[in-house]
């Protein structure tokens, strides 16, 4: 049975080319809002992380209606360390809308996404968006995509994909590059078209393969997925299996279930082949999970989800400041939460230690685990992470590590600079474009290059350069790469930083700290500008005596401190430097708090 009244469809593409942009016109033009209704932008973005950093973070579905038609949209993160959401995602649809800047073109995440989509033989459908932009390039960015399909082996079908110039933003789009559209006809259209509509066994005993998992507090796991044969109904009993045979298959009952229109989940009796739903009261249930009728007990192949690359140690904060502003501090809280972030996360992996109050936690890159820690410490999470190290394989006896392939878009001066700096991290030239008054350079850098590159490039380029990153292979393992050159400085004893204090110490360094501060010895306070960790006393105070002298009463001007961001303090620190996270600050800090007693550790590795 084939439903046409029906097109399930994911939007892949880079980060910031403008997919939650297109849905929110795709929604308004679908009839998801009342012609009055006020809607916020990005209305997809519902996570207040999201919002802030304005990427997406967590696959979202929503759905749109077209001439009797129902659309299941599906938006996508766009950034690479969130790559395993889309990969999942992909099983639940039956094409994509590639979505391609028109000036950027095709970008790392771009190549990434689509190959995915390409193995699973989805029909592509390309929108050139963002065609209102001064320096759009309509007439090359179909060539530069053709060529990506090439590169990638897609099929006959998959390189006639059609090509829809859009404009997320006015919500017009149009078949050709010189048309300016009125509406987003021709993209609804071209989706009926040319988008396949699902069909199965609508006779057949039931079966849904889990693609996602939601959570909430009062009905425990939902369960997110699309009906792949025959019908499924609110208060079934149900089988629960896995393709991989993991845990034995178990009986249990749907209790609730939910289709999605607009923005809203509604409470549906059943469903039918193609339909995706939310549906709850399955304990246990996860990821890759198949749902059956319990005549026919059959678990459906489920992707393979990549592996993590880059591991942090999360640990109990031990700091003299400890338990001061977190409402979760003890290990069984840390240990219950992240395994808890587990249940609908695939990407991530959580090892027990030797030591109890610390966890190894595994994920694709740093911006995803940085995206945990900044969500725990929202919901009151008190913590400290060491620094991201790369998860090393061995296969046949050679150590490999994570390679990633790197796309550098910088002013033409800066070329030189950058160039060096890659040369120093082990980075590997693929190709040179020059695009006017840019050059965009590709690399295949190991991950341990790029840790604390960022910062650093963002000076390099005076803020111009455009970076980007998507995990490659793993590849052998490249060499030592030189590490972080400047030292810290080191706050000598506890109390509060003064401004006589920071004012001797600033001359020492840029400082990462204002007056007020509480420190504690130990506490890294700033960075020196070479090598080797120096103590500084900040807590210092002028002696008061009966005596005055012009000039050197003066107020004492201190130079704005460099206030550092999670991702930031991340990159910064050092093997034996760790971040404390609280709900309400970001401290870095030295592992060993005594400073004799780090100088003779220092003493005795030498």
């Amino acid at each position: 049975m084939i439903r046409e009244d029906l097109r399930n469809v994911a939007i892949i593409a880079h980060v910031d080319h403008g997919k939650t942009t297109l849905v929110d016109q795709m929604l308004k033009q679908g009839g998801a809002f009342r012609e009055n209704q006020v809607v916020a932008e990005r209305v997809m973005d519902n996570n207040d992380l999201e919002r802030e950093r304005g990427i997406t973070i967590l696959a979202k579905n929503t759905a749109a209606h077209y001439k009797d038609v129902k659309i299941n949209i599906i938006d996508t993160p766009g950034h690479a360390d969130f790559s395993g959401e889309v990969e999942r995602i992909l099983k639940m649809v039956n094409g994509v809308l590639l979505l391609v800047d028109a000036a950027e073109g095709p970008m790392p995440q771009t190549r990434f996404v689509l190959q995915k989509a390409l193995e699973l033989r989805h029909k592509i459908i390309i929108v050139v968006n963002k065609i209102d932009r001064p320096d759009a390039r309509l007439n090359e960015i179909g060539d530069e995509v053709l060529e990506l399909l090439l590169d990638l082996d897609a099929s006959e079908d998959q390189l006639d994909s059609p090509i829809i110039y859009c404009s997320g933003r006015d919500g017009t789009a149009s078949m050709h590059p010189n048309e300016e559209g009125e509406n987003l006809t021709p993209l609804f259209d071209t989706i009926l078209d040319y988008i396949p509509a699902p069909s199965g066994d609508e006779t057949g005993p039931a079966q849904v393969l889990v693609s996602s998992i939601d959570y909430n507090d009062y009905v425990g796991r939902i369960a997110i997925g699309r009906v792949e044969r025959g019908v499924i109904k609110a208060n079934q009993e149900v089988m629960v299996c896995d393709h991989h045979n993991v845990k034995q298959p178990y009986k249990s009952k749907i209790v609730s279930m939910y289709q999605i229109e607009g923005l809203q989940r509604v409470p549906a009796e059943e469903a039918r082949v193609g339909d995706i739903i939310c549906f709850s009261g399955i304990e246990g249930i996860t990821i890759g999970d198949t749902v059956c009728a319990p005549s026919c007990v059959q678990a459906l192949p489920f992707v393979k989800i990549s592996e993590p690359t880059v591991e942090m140690t999360f640990s109990v904060n031990d700091s003299p400041f400890a338990g001061r502003e977190g409402k979760f501090v003890t290990s069984r809280q840390l240990r219950d939460r992240l395994f808890k972030e587990l249940l609908k996360d695939v990407s991530l992996r959580v090892h027990e230690t030797d030591n109890a109050d610390s966890l190894r936690v595994a994920g694709r890159g740093e911006m995803h685990l940085s995206i945990l820690i900044e969500t725990m410490r929202r919901e009151g999470y008190e913590f400290q992470v060491s620094t991201p190290r790369v998860l090393i394989k061995e296969v046949d006896g050679e150590k490999q590590e994570p390679v990633e392939r790197l796309l550098v878009d910088v002013p033409e001066e800066c070329v030189g600079t950058v160039m060096e700096k890659m040369g120093q991290r082990k980075a590997t030239l693929i190709h040179m474009n020059p695009q006017g008054s840019r050059m965009r350079i590709e690399f295949l850098i190991p991950s341990r290059g790029l840790f604390g590159y960022r910062n650093e490039f963002l000076t390099d380029t005076r803020g111009e350069g455009i970076l980007t990153s998507v995990f490659y292979a793993y590849e052998p393992y490249k060499g030592d790469i030189s590490k972080r050159t400047n030292g810290s400085l080191i706050a000598f004893e506890s109390g509060e930083a003064v401004t006589y204090g920071l004012y001797n110490a600033q001359e020492r360094g840029t400082l990462f700290i204002g007056a007020g501060t509480p420190v504690y010895e130990g506490m890294i306070v700033g960075v020196a500008p070479k090598a080797g960790d120096m103590a500084v006393n900040v807590c210092k105070r002028k002696q008061m005596t009966n005596t005055r002298a012009s000039g050197s009463d003066d107020a004492l001007r201190l130079i704005p401190p460099r206030r550092m961001s999670l991702e930031q303090a991340l990159e910064f620190i050092c093997e034996d430097e760790l971040v404390e996270v609280t709900p309400e600050n970001i401290r870095l800090r030295k592992r060993t708090l005594d400073n004799s007693q780090r100088m003779k550790e220092q003493n005795r590795k030498k």
